[in-house]
């Protein structure tokens, strides 16, 4: 990837979701921050795996003016909910206005069966984001029927929740079940694999209001850097990859997805290039 710089004729990107409070970035912090600026990054959303992460993220969002973020809590780590963290998140929504969201919060049936307590954790979350009007970040791994069901009987019930399917490595199908939900579809690195035949056919049919990119770093750095650290600036890959499968120049995507990003968590002076 060339390094593009920060000029007028690059359109900003947002990397919609990211991790960099995680140990792979204490060593080289200030030199990552300056490579994505220099393909263009001005701003990023910094997800939460456990409440404990918050602290350390503010202080990140205190050296990067480029970076909000989320509070929640993972689904894999649904074990360790309890009764007065939906309180804690809640406070730090209001206490920062750099928290644009919460989560991550979803299921992973994938990698833990724990799926009432997945599913206790989850509603308690979506509670919060109701409670704070705020967009929800959403990890969902082999539940996509269960969190349906779930999201569309909020919807029925006058509770619709609004925010993305990160990460997004489903069907069509599926797809399209959670765009009927008024959600957004977040394509990482995944969508640069040869073999994402589902998840290319997916960036494809996405309506142009309806997509995001994200890098998910540290994991899942696209192609050419896979089995590396991944990191924000790589986000520029994902949306040449996402060019190339729409058919559509880089700029648009670039364009399409940061615009789209910053509806949903409310980063419009920052992509507007105030920060660019």
């Amino acid at each position: 990837m060339a390094k593009v710089g920060v000029r007028e004729s690059i359109a900003p990107l947002v990397d919609s979701h990211c991790h960099v409070v995680f140990p792979d970035f204490q060593e080289d912090m200030e030199a990552v921050a300056e490579r994505w600026r220099e393909q263009g990054v001005c701003a990023l959303v910094h997800a939460c795996v456990t409440p404990e992460e918050i602290p350390a993220i503010r202080q990140l969002a205190d050296r990067f003016p480029e970076l909000r973020y989320a509070v929640g809590l993972h689904p894999l780590e649904a074990d360790h909910w309890h009764g007065t963290m939906g309180d804690l998140f809640l406070e730090a929504c209001r206490r920062d206005k750099r928290v644009v969201a919460v989560g991550e919060l979803g299921l992973d049936l994938y990698k833990a069966t724990n799926v009432d307590q997945q599913v206790n954790a989850l509603e308690a979350q979506l509670d919060v984001a109701w409670r704070a009007d705020l967009p929800v970040i959403i990890h969902c791994r082999h539940a996509a029927v269960l969190l349906r069901d779930i999201l569309a009987a909020r919807h029925q019930g006058g509770r619709p929740v609004r925010g993305v399917m990160h990460c997004w490595a489903g069907t069509p199908q599926e797809m399209d079940w959670f765009l009927e939900l008024g959600l957004t579809i977040s394509f990482s690195g995944i969508v640069t694999f040869k073999n994402a035949k589902a998840v290319h056919a997916c960036a494809q049919q996405v309506p142009e209001d309806r997509y995001m990119v994200e890098t998910d770093c540290p994991f899942l750095a696209p192609t050419p850097h896979r089995g590396q650290r991944n990191e924000p600036a790589f986000v520029a890959h994902v949306a040449e990859k996402m060019a190339t499968l729409r058919n559509c120049p880089v700029d648009r995507v670039r364009q399409v997805s940061s615009h789209n990003a910053a509806r949903l968590f409310g980063l419009e002076p920052m992509v507007q290039g105030k920060m660019c």
